[in-house]
């Protein structure tokens, strides 16, 4: 509701402005949201602080989102009734559930602190990893580098490898014991552990 004593002076302004034909419309439509405000932002921002739980910037919002719709409509509005706060309680408690429904349906906004927080598997260290293995492989002697690569890197078993490289299984199981001794120990110069 308006101000006592405003109505009549206000709205007069107010319906003269609305009803009356644009030439300059830049003038006047900034006259028109200056007497929209005037008349009508105190008793909206009451009655949408209701709406909202009392949350104020949220209030702002709607009272601004409904004097923007009034100024869109200010060709159609009928102030005839005296006062536009009918309509303008009306838009504005359709925005209120709008936006309501909106944040419902949408997941819950996280800050950046969350994303900081979580725990992620260091990619780099299992790179390193990996390079200092093919060191250690590289630093081998051939046949032990042959030995390991079919049977571990390959999955062959001692006969398939056996028979992939053209020796007998016992020099196959020979070679791996030996092989795994002498990579432990170019890892451990590395300083992996295992």
């Amino acid at each position: 509701m308006a101000a006592p004593g405003a109505a009549g002076r206000t709205t007069g302004g107010l319906r003269s402005l609305i009803r009356r034909p644009r030439p300059t419309p830049e003038a006047d439509d900034e006259r028109l949201i200056d007497e929209l405000y005037r008349e009508y932002h105190r008793p909206l921002l009451a009655f949408v602080l209701r709406q909202t739980g009392g949350d104020r910037q949220w209030a702002e919002d709607v009272v601004q989102e409904t004097m923007i719709r009034a100024w869109r409509s200010a060709d159609r509005l009928d102030t005839r009734g005296g006062s536009l706060m009918p309509w303008l309680a009306t838009v504005a408690r359709r925005i209120v559930i709008d936006h309501r429904r909106y944040r419902d349906v949408r997941p819950p906004e996280v800050g950046d602190g969350v994303l900081e927080n979580l725990p992620m598997a260091d990619e780099v260290e299992g790179l390193l990893r990996k390079v200092v293995v093919a060191e250690a492989l590289n630093a081998l002697s051939a046949p032990h580098r042959e030995v390991l690569t079919e049977t571990v890197l390959r999955d062959r078993t001692v006969n398939q490898a056996a028979e992939v490289l053209g020796i007998p299984v016992g020099t196959v199981k020979s070679r791996v014991y030996y092989a795994l001794r002498a990579l432990r120990v170019a890892l451990e110069e590395r300083g992996v552990t295992a």
